[in-house]
């Protein structure tokens, strides 16, 4: 199999990290939508980042159908199969996301001329990221657990919550830093534990990676 992505889309390096954790054979190959390769157009016709190109040939794309894929090809599942667990990962899992997806909104209106920028759109995003962070400090399980190893979202357990929250929060260091850790610390510490696992340290954003 084949993964298309950059190495600084949160969406890619969420799918890398469940590859890297499932050891699952793939090769990552490093290519935006606009490269001049053109394969990500060729193959995703909505010319998006990640592509996931199969053995078999054919493709998926979009990351959370991406992963779901991926967890179903081998090891223990990140994302229970059945009962009321798979919607609590799920959760996590959509909030991560939509953390993401509002920190990359608010980092491209931004991106636009001064005279073109909407401060209410900003706002609006920065917002969201504020009721999000909030949220997960509110929602985080095994605070003082944490300390003995406990480190896990859902059930004492490793799973694909872990990974969009944890992927999640390191996106903000790295396109809208602020002093969340500062103000949630719990969360802080959750989050350093996830920081140490090799799959986290091994994708880092080129950015991202101490000298």
């Amino acid at each position: 199999m084949k993964l298309y992505g950059s190495e600084t889309s949160p969406y890619v390096r969420k799918v890398r990290i469940v590859i890297k954790e499932k050891a699952i054979p793939c090769e990552f190959i490093v290519e935006g939508p606009g490269d001049a390769a053109g394969n990500v157009a060729a193959l995703n016709p909505l010319g998006k980042v990640p592509v996931l190109l199969r053995d078999a040939g054919d493709v998926l794309f979009d990351s959370p159908m991406i992963v779901e894929y991926l967890d179903s090809i081998q090891g223990d599942p990140l994302l229970p199969p059945v009962g009321e667990v798979r919607w609590v990962v799920q959760r996590w899992h959509a909030l991560g996301q939509g953390i993401m997806e509002a920190v990359i909104a608010r980092m491209m209106e931004g991106r636009k001329p001064i005279e073109k920028q909407m401060q209410e759109v900003i706002a609006k995003q920065e917002a969201k990221v504020a009721a999000a962070l909030k949220y997960a400090d509110a929602h985080l399980k095994h605070a003082d657990a944490a300390k003995k190893g406990a480190n896990y979202l859902v059930n004492d357990r490793f799973s694909l919550a872990d990974i969009a929250l944890g992927v999640a929060l390191e996106y903000i260091d790295m396109r809208y830093a602020q002093d969340w850790r500062g103000k949630y610390p719990r969360l802080a510490q959750w989050q350093a534990g996830m920081a140490k696992r090799p799959a986290f340290i091994e994708t880092l954003p080129p950015e991202m990676r101490k000298v």
